[in-house]
Formats: structure tokens, C-alpha cells, sequence
């Protein structure tokens, strides 16, 4: 696992404990003054768009008969279903970002070892030419040389 997706995960996870102590957003929504009925709207709809937009953890929630005889429960429901499915696509895209991120710099980092691998095996080649240049120095070849020409013709 890479540090970034190992750093994002920890996030979330802190996050999700978090926030998981606090009010919900039902009863935050009617402490601020909406009616019960648009607030349990609200969060089912918020769970339904968050299982469209992607989520593995929520489930589609909606009460139909509720969600058809009371308006104030079909508003929730719908504006807590375009709302969240937004904000969950929004955060796999960042998901998604950060993974190609770290793709790429795998990939740098893939590319800068070989460079200097290469680097090493061409010196590595120069030197051994070098040393075997050295070594035929003031020997006759020619014979060698005839011998390959007529071998590969």
C-alpha cells in the first residue's frame, strides 16, 4: 500500500469515527428549524443518492407512501438525494485523482531507476570495451576478423 492511499484511508477512517460521535443530520436539520418531516426526507434521500453516487456503505432509502402523500418528506427527499449523490461522486473523484497521482509518481520513480540503472550498465559496458580494447592492443585480429566474415556470409 502506498503512503498517500495508507495517509487518505487513516483520514477517512478518522473522519467517518468522528463524526460518527455527532448529532445526526436529522436532528441537526430540525435543531436549525426544518420540519421533521423534510429533515427525514432529507436523510433518507441522502442515503439513497450516496448509494447512487458510489458509496459501498449506504443503501437506498425512501418511503414511498410518505414520500407521496407529504410534500415537505418528498422535498427532503430529493434535495437530500441530489445533494449527497454530488458530494459522493465528488469524493471518488478525488479518490480516483489521488490513485493516479500516486500512479504517476510510482512511475517517476520507476523511470528515474532505470535511468540510472542504464547509466550504470552503459559505464559498466565502456569500461569493459575499454579494458578489452587494452588487452587486443598490438594483437593481429585480421585472421580473427577473416575467420567472422566468411562464418556469417
Amino acid at each position: 500500500m502506498t503512503i498517500l492511499f495508507r495517509l487518505y484511508a487513516i483520514s477517512t477512517l478518522f473522519c467517518v469515527l468522528f463524526l460518527a460521535g455527532c448529532v445526526s443530520d436529522r436532528e441537526r436539520m430540525i435543531q436549525e428549524g426544518y420540519p421533521a418531516s423534510y429533515a427525514a426526507g432529507f436523510e433518507d434521500g441522502c442515503h439513497s443518492g450516496k448509494k447512487a453516487g458510489g458509496s459501498m456503505f449506504d443503501q437506498f432509502r425512501k418511503d414511498v407512501n410518505r414520500f407521496e402523500s407529504d410534500p415537505k418528506y418528498a422535498q427532503g427527499w430529493s434535495d437530500g438525494f441530489r445533494e449527497c449523490e454530488s458530494e459522493e461522486e465528488a469524493q471518488l473523484r478525488q479518490q480516483r485523482v489521488l490513485v493516479e497521482q500516486q500512479k504517476l509518481f510510482e512511475q517517476k520513480e520507476h523511470d528515474h531507476w532505470e535511468e540510472k540503472e542504464y547509466r550504470h550498465l552503459k559505464h559498466h559496458r565502456s569500461q569493459e570495451q575499454k579494458m578489452l580494447d587494452d588487452t587486443l592492443k598490438g594483437v593481429d585480429t585480421k585472421a580473427l576478423e577473416k575467420a567472422l566474415k566468411k562464418k556469417y556470409q
